[in-house]
C-alpha cells in the first residue's frame, strides 16, 4: 500500500544544503546539495521511520502552511 507525504523544504543558510522534514512523521528529516538528491534521501528516510514506528502510534495529519509577516 502507497501513502504520500508532504515533505518542507528549507535551505540551510549555513552550507546552503536543503534540508526536508516530513509534515506527518516528527523527526523524520534528511538533506542533501539538490533537489532529486534530497528526494532520494527523504525516501530512505520514510521507510527507516516506518519500520522503527510503533504500529499503535497516532501520526498526524498535514493541514498546511503559511506564512505570517510581523514587524521587527
Amino acid at each position: 500500500m502507497k501513502h504520500s507525504y508532504t515533505i518542507i523544504v528549507e535551505r540551510d543558510p549555513e552550507s546552503s544544503w536543503l534540508v526536508g522534514e516530513v509534515a506527518e512523521l516528527p523527526g523524520c528529516y534528511s538533506q542533501a546539495p539538490d533537489l532529486p538528491s534530497l528526494e532520494n534521501n527523504m525516501r530512505e528516510a520514510i521507510s527507516a521511520y516506518l519500520k522503527t514506528a510503533l504500529p499503535e502510534e497516532p501520526l498526524p495529519d498535514f493541514v498546511g502552511t503559511w506564512r505570517v509577516e510581523v514587524a521587527a
